[in-house]
C-alpha cells in the first residue's frame, strides 16, 4: 500500500491519502485520544506534536504544533496508516456521528444545503470541513475542522468565499463567523 500526502493551505496540517475508504459516517474530528477507541486515531494522536486528526471520506488530515516539523512525524503517520490497513481493516470509522438537522427552520435548512453542496466539497479538497452551528440575527455561525481549523487563510476563505456565497443566495444572511 502506498499512502500519498498532500499539502494544505494550513502549513500545520497535512492530508494523508491511503487510497482506501477512511470514514463510512461522514467527516469527523478528534483532538483528544481519550475521546475515541479507534487504534489508528489514538496512535496518531500519541505522536509528539500532533494536535488533531480529521477523518474525511477518503483522507486523514493531521494537525501538528507549529514547533514540530513534518519531517519529524510524517513517516510515523504513514507507517501507522500502512499498519492499520495491512491488518485487513476496510475503513477507520463506521458509526453514525453526524448531528441530525431535522429541527432546523427553513432558512437554516437552506444554509446547510448550500454548505453541503457548494462549500464542503471545496473545503474537503484542502483536508477540512465546515459545520453549521447556528443562525441568529443574520449571523451564521460555523465550525471549521481539520486543516481549516487554525489555517492562516481560513478567515479570508470564510469572508470572501462562504459569506459571499451565502449572502448571494440568502439575503437574510448578513455575516458568517467561525466559532
Amino acid at each position: 500500500m502506498f499512502v500519498q500526502t498532500e499539502i494544505t493551505p494550513n502549513p500545520n496540517s497535512l492530508k494523508f491519502l491511503p487510497g482506501k475508504k477512511v470514514s463510512n459516517s461522514g467527516p469527523y474530528e478528534i483532538t483528544k485520544k481519550d475521546d475515541i477507541q479507534n487504534e489508528l486515531v489514538r496512535n496518531i494522536l500519541s505522536i509528539n506534536g500532533v494536535e488533531g486528526v480529521f477523518l474525511g471520506t477518503d483522507f486523514i488530515s493531521v494537525n501538528k504544533k507549529d514547533s514540530i516539523k513534518w519531517d519529524e512525524i510524517k513517516h510515523i503517520v504513514i507507517s501507522l496508516i500502512n499498519d492499520f490497513y495491512s491488518e485487513g481493516k476496510e475503513f477507520v470509522i463506521d458509526k453514525n456521528l453526524d448531528e441530525q438537522n431535522s429541527d432546523l427552520n427553513e432558512i437554516e435548512q437552506k444554509i446547510v444545503k448550500i454548505l453541503d453542496q457548494k462549500i464542503r466539497p471545496a473545503v474537503a479538497k484542502d483536508g477540512g470541513d465546515i459545520k453549521f452551528k447556528e443562525f441568529k440575527d443574520g449571523i451564521v455561525k460555523v465550525q471549521l475542522q481539520g486543516s481549516c481549523s487554525g489555517c492562516p487563510s481560513s478567515t479570508m476563505t470564510l469572508k470572501q468565499g462562504v459569506q459571499n456565497l451565502l449572502c448571494h443566495y440568502l439575503p437574510e444572511v448578513k455575516e458568517v463567523v467561525a466559532i
